[in-house]
């Protein structure tokens, strides 16, 4: 008795969840196409309303979840975009078909971010799961390409930097070099250097020096003449008074 019993209030419950259950489904499903009507017309806030009710009746919604990413998407709000992605591929572990356009979809929000590095990652993790999306390869070699420029324009920023460097020290190298006051006084109180004599001024000079030399020794001479003549004068007169 208590066995029958057990399984009639077992039956009565199925009974009661099973209509509910179905209700439940309804209504995600019907949140989810008002969502989808109005996200058509571009009216994203309403159409995220919508999903977000369908997700809080069935968490468990893949299609409410992804739909919900898309409507953050649109409205430019990056973070809570990938965070719904990223819960969203949690859920999809059947399908590698939808899991990759979730992987794509954080590599546009990323990219969007200025984050090359991590979307560059979600747009491989897409190709990983869906080899033959040619959008996900384009997207893929487009922020490639956006790394590569990042990367030569900042090595083309350190050479001119470097070679500014360079031209400012071979500046500092030909400039003269300041003396300091010390020096310039020490200087200034050094006597003047004699100017180095041209062979013409020591020719000349030693002309002068030679003439000179002349000179005196023709006055010698004449001197000499003269006391020669006095002595024989004086002689003379001696002789007279002897």
């Amino acid at each position: 008795m208590k066995r029958y019993l057990m399984k009639y209030c077992l039956f009565m419950l199925m009974m009661v969840l099973i209509p509910l259950s179905v209700t439940a489904q309804k209504d995600v499903r019907k949140n989810i196409r008002k969502g989808n009507k109005v996200y058509s017309e571009q009216k994203y806030s309403d159409a995220a309303s919508f999903y977000e009710k369908a997700v809080e009746e069935n968490p468990s919604s893949k299609e409410a979840n992804f739909n919900l990413g898309n409507t953050l998407y649109k409205q430019k709000e990056w973070d809570s975009t990938i965070e719904q992605y990223n819960h969203f591929i949690s859920l999809e572990q059947e399908n590698p078909l939808e899991a990759a356009a979730g992987w794509h979809n954080i590599g546009n929000a990323m990219l969007q971010k200025k984050e090359l590095q991590k979307s560059m990652e979600a747009y491989k993790m897409a190709l990983r799961l869906n080899p033959q999306d040619n959008e996900t390869r384009y997207n893929l070699a487009t922020v490639q390409k956006m790394i590569q420029d990042e990367e030569d324009q900042q090595d083309q920023g350190e050479g001119e930097q470097e070679q500014q460097e360079q031209e400012q020290e071979q500046q500092q190298d030909q400039q003269p070099q300041q003396q300091n006051p010390q020096d310039q006084e020490q200087r200034a109180e050094q006597p003047d250097q004699p100017e180095q004599m041209s062979r013409d001024n020591a020719r000349q000079l030693l002309q002068a020096i030679e003439q000179d030399e002349q000179q005196t020794q023709e006055k010698v001479q004449q001197i000499k003449a003269q006391e020669r003549e006095q002595q024989a004068e004086d002689n003379k007169r001696k002789n007279k008074n002897w």
